[in-house]
């Protein structure tokens, strides 16, 4: 008899598991599982689907002795192990109310009620315990054991006559307990595989965004514009698969690429209240109907759409929407996708602005540079030209073009970079102006590789040749000499700028790093945070009081074409 009462159980096992498999496979049971947390809705609703099936398990059970050897546990606990405590009593009522009221099996029906009820009641204790636990379908054969063993001893505690139930238990207590806790270990495991097949699919959304972001990083790092809109759309509607992408600032339209372009035009005004609200708020919004996209075009394909918000520091600035051509078509996916690509292209548009503010901060320090330019400089060389004009009009003249240059280049260089070249002919004019005005005591060496065809930031080499000239050479009554020289070494361009002046002490080098130090202005502190900033290299310094002071810039090298 326990043989054959076995193989009866396994063959509606063995349809179970058969009807357990489609129903995990189902789209509406996929996304009651995959929610975070249920509704009171989705809580009454799945206790009373749970409940029925327990129901049907019931009236599936095979009569013996009194009792009915059945699978209604498997549903009961399982519903509690997914929906929770409320879920799992609620199934348990359903279910175990209707055990009590059949006819068939009357020696345990009240106990198999009881039990029942109290299967679903565990099942929702469990689900927080294992929740985080690898290998739940274990935990699911444990817990049905449990469950079982339960119901057994609640069997000998009701059920009389006692004699009867006690022979019903030997009877069918191995084949239902190990039965059920393998039915609940299956059901669990055909679950885990919606959450691993959740995790693959969220794993592969969360690549392709990388994948676009990489592609769109270009463009939005300009900032949010018609253009980068434009593009960043394209590579969203070819890559994505859906039926048309859309990105607007807060009140226009700056692109829409694919269905519904004939009125969703670029350049219109923002007309659907779920762009709108999503620009107001800074949260996302789904609309999984078309009525309520709120297009003013009656006959628009578009029928459910994702909106999100892009942000700059927490400003909303602007919306991206990816939209579908069918109703309720926006699934979980969708949506991680979606919020992924609104974060990561934010993040681009706040480094273009940071980009922005460097390059405003870059051009306010040249700005600095060229003011620093003191007004005395600019009167001493004009006495200078002044004197000469009497004893040497060929040397005023030329010194008065070396001045025109000098001003014109300070004052109009608005390059990222210039050639070095360029530069040094600056350098050129300064000091043949020094030169001038203190005539021996100052001499001016240039050792300049003839291949030196690079390009660098403007006015690097003036504020550290002028440092090497106004507190290198002229504290010494004899002066000295300043070399300046320019040479390729590996992959680097060497410029160096030597002096035989009065040289530095450690703490006057860092001084002279430090724009908090320098009361004159920004000079060599400013080239060296440039350098730093532009290429990763610092200044290097090396100086000895009474030998001089050498200073030496390192520049990946970088051809003029």
């Amino acid at each position: 008899m326990l043989l054959v009462l076995l193989e009866g159980l396994l063959n509606k096992l063995g349809v179970i598991v058969v009807f357990v498999f489609l129903l995990t496979k189902s789209n509406l049971f996929k996304k009651y599982i995959l929610k975070e947390k249920l509704s009171l809705y989705d809580k009454i609703f799945f206790s009373f689907v749970f409940g029925c099936v327990g129901i049907l398990f019931t009236y599936w059970g095979i009569p013996i002795h009194g009792g009915i050897a059945n699978s209604r546990s498997i549903v009961v606990v399982v519903a509690g192990m997914l929906g929770g405590t409320v879920v799992g009593t609620g199934a348990g009522l359903i279910s175990g109310i209707h055990r009590m009221f059949v006819t068939e099996g009357p020696l345990t029906a009240i106990a198999c009620g009881i039990s029942t009820i109290l299967g679903g009641v565990i099942g929702g204790k469990f689900k927080k315990y294992i929740e985080e636990k690898q290998d739940k379908w274990l935990y699911g054969i444990l817990i049905g054991i449990i469950v079982e063993s339960i119901q057994m001893g609640i069997i000998l505690l009701i059920a009389r006559p006692f004699e009867e139930a006690l022979n019903l238990v030997k009877l069918i207590f191995v084949p239902m307990t190990f039965i059920n806790a393998i039915g609940i270990g299956i059901f669990v495991a055909l679950i885990e595989q919606i959450y691993d097949e959740q995790e693959k699919a969220g794993a592969l959304k969360a690549h392709l965004a990388l994948n676009i972001a990489s592609r769109t990083l270009p463009y939005l790092r300009k900032g949010l514009n018609e253009f980068s809109a434009q593009k960043t759309a394209e590579i969203i509607y070819e890559m994505t698969g859906s039926s048309a992408v859309a990105i607007t600032n807060t009140e226009k339209i700056l692109a829409h690429v694919g269905l519904g372009d004939e009125h969703h035009k670029k350049g219109d005004d923002i007309h659907t209240n779920i762009t709108k609200r999503v620009i107001e708020e800074g949260r996302f919004m789904v609309a999984q109907e078309k009525r309520e996209i709120e297009c003013i075009d009656k006959n628009c394909s578009l029928k459910s759409v994702i909106v999100v918000p892009l942000k700059e520091q927490d400003k909303t600035i602007g919306s991206l929407k990816l939209y579908k051509n069918r109703e309720n078509n926006i699934t979980s996916s969708d949506i991680e996708l979606a919020k992924g690509l609104g974060q990561l292209f934010s993040t681009q548009l706040e480094l273009s602005q940071i980009d922005y503010q460097k390059k405003l901060l870059s051009e306010s320090e040249i700005k600095a540079l060229q003011a620093q330019i003191q007004p005395h400089f600019l009167f001493n060389a004009l006495n200078t030209i002044v004197s000469f004009c009497r004893t040497d009009p060929n040397q005023a003249r030329e010194l008065l073009l070396k001045l025109s240059y000098y001003l014109r280049s300070s004052f109009k260089n608005q390059e990222d970079f210039i050639p070095l070249e360029k530069e040094i002919q600056l350098i050129e004019a300064y000091l043949s102006i020094e030169q001038a005005r203190f005539s021996e005591r100052l001499k001016v060496e240039y050792e300049i590789q003839p291949d030196m065809n690079i390009t660098i930031p403007p006015l690097i080499l003036q504020p550290i040749v002028e440092n090497a000239v106004k507190h290198g050479l002229l504290p010494k009554s004899e002066g000295g000499t300043v070399q300046i020289s320019a040479y390729f070494e590996n992959e680097e361009a060497i410029i160096k700028i030597k002096d035989d002046g009065v040289g530095m002490a450690k703490d006057q080098i860092q001084c002279l790093l430090d724009t908090r130090c320098k009361k004159e202005g920004i000079g060599v502190s400013n080239v060296n945070n440039r350098l730093q900033s532009i290429y990763g290299r610092k200044l290097e310094i090396d100086s000895q009081i009474g030998h001089g002071t050498t200073v030496i810039i390192r520049i990946p090298v970088k051809r003029c074409k």
